[in-house]
């Protein structure tokens, strides 16, 4: 059995220094003065904070190989007219390449999990696999993909494509505007039976909201829910355009919403209700989107920007607090896909080491504060998943030849 040593590493609280053993894929011991004579040791010196890392509720992880494609559009004209033209070009090969890039930027900015939905899932599972994070993948449903993806979809469906125990099967029909009711209700009773979650887009435009009004006459959340797609096991990504009611449906079927503020405000799509939504009692997680319509993976900027809207919008300085954005970003967004993350003895040593000198944490009056509202990338020096090192000193073994590769594979790409 593996294990690390965390000598002399400030906690969560931002006061306390203890030493923490991981052995295997746990914390087994968090103390003072431990010491395992088998064990790879990382001194924190008292500078290093260790924290539970980002869990990214919603992205499309091989959408970083279209970074900066196709930007100041609306989201109906982006996708249509630049994004599935695009798309339609791709490989699995360059959904491996996309994602292992995504994976690349997410560990460098403290990401160990991201839920994702899109084609050529093997691709995405390989990429996830090989270096060591953990994954949602969904079973895409959508009116448009060729033959290959319609294959792997199955394939996946049918469990025939081997992955790790950090990597999660999802039912993920993309949209009400894509998917026909049909379609919908058959995605719903297959996750049923086969006991998978569901992702999906929810009311992320007004369009979306009006036409499902006058196609069906509810709302998207009404659609969904009388199709029964709405569970415990739900995570309905955006939710911009939402009632009253909606939100209290959510609530009352335990879906969790997942929002998206960069996306949100690049595409124009409007402000997330979330003061109304945490008064609803609807579960509240954070997620990036893809790259292509963000245009970075970086969950510290998500947090930030999560809780200056929900300040604005209300005008109240008081909603969302640092400590909430945080934990949607971290502990909620982690139990929201059953991963029993947290800095304790017995829990998942998923973790992250941030450096309390860099100059964006200092003075560190309160490390949550600072960590929402001043931290970058560049704060996090390592990052462990699953027990495993990922990245230390800030390098991730192998990312010169990431780098090398989308970069010839966006080359390609563009003359496709």
């Amino acid at each position: 059995m593996s294990r690390i040593l965390l000598k002399n590493a400030i906690l969560p609280d931002g006061i306390t220094c203890a030493d923490l053993l991981i052995e295997g894929n746990r914390f087994a011991k968090i103390g003072t003065g431990l010491a395992a004579d088998d064990a790879e040791v990382i001194e924190c010196a008292r500078r290093y904070a260790v924290l539970p890392p980002f869990y990214n509720g919603h992205t499309h992880a091989a959408m970083a190989i279209l970074r900066g494609y196709a930007d100041d559009y609306d989201l109906f004209d982006w996708l249509s007219n630049y994004i599935w033209p695009m798309e339609e070009k791709m490989t699995e090969q360059d959904v491996y390449i996309g994602t292992k890039l995504a994976i690349l930027e997410m560990i460098k900015s403290g990401t160990v999990f991201f839920n994702d939905m899109y084609w050529f899932q093997p691709g995405t599972i390989r990429a996830a696999d090989e270096m060591g994070v953990r994954a949602n993948v969904g079973i895409m449903v959508l009116s448009m993909g060729g033959a290959d993806a319609r294959t792997a979809n199955q394939d996946l469906a049918e469990g025939k494509i081997p992955h790790s125990d950090r990597v999660q099967i999802s039912m993920a029909p993309h949209a009400i505007y894509t998917v026909s009711g049909e379609k919908l209700r058959e995605c719903a009773d297959f996750a049923k039976a086969n006991g998978l979650p569901i992702q999906t887009h929810l009311s992320e435009t007004k369009k979306e909201f009006d036409d499902c009004m006058a196609e069906h006459g509810m709302t998207p959340t009404a659609y969904l829910d009388s199709l029964g797609l709405l569970t415990e096991n739900t995570t309905l990504a955006h939710a911009v355009w939402m009632t009253d009611d909606d939100l209290k449906i959510i609530a009352d079927r335990g879906s969790v919403l997942v929002h998206n503020p960069v996306s949100n405000c690049r595409l124009g799509s409007g402000t997330f209700r979330f003061a109304e939504a945490e008064k609803a009692g609807c579960r509240i997680i954070i997620g990036t989107d893809g790259n292509s319509s963000n245009n970075n993976l970086s969950m510290f900027e998500e947090m930030k920007v999560a809780t200056l809207l929900a300040k604005n919008r209300t005008g109240d300085p008081k909603v969302m607090p640092a400590v909430t954005a945080w934990e949607m970003a971290t502990t909620r967004a982690a139990a929201a896909f059953g991963i029993d993350c947290g800095i304790a003895e017995g829990k998942i040593a998923d973790c992250m080491l941030v450096d309390l000198d860099h100059h964006a944490m200092l003075p560190n009056y309160h490390l949550v504060s600072n960590l929402v509202y001043s931290a970058d990338p560049s704060c996090i020096d390592t990052v462990i998943c699953n027990g495993k090192i990922l990245m230390r000193n800030r390098y991730v073994p192998g990312e010169e030849a990431i780098i090398a590769e989308a970069k010839a594979t966006a080359a390609d790409l563009l003359k496709r």
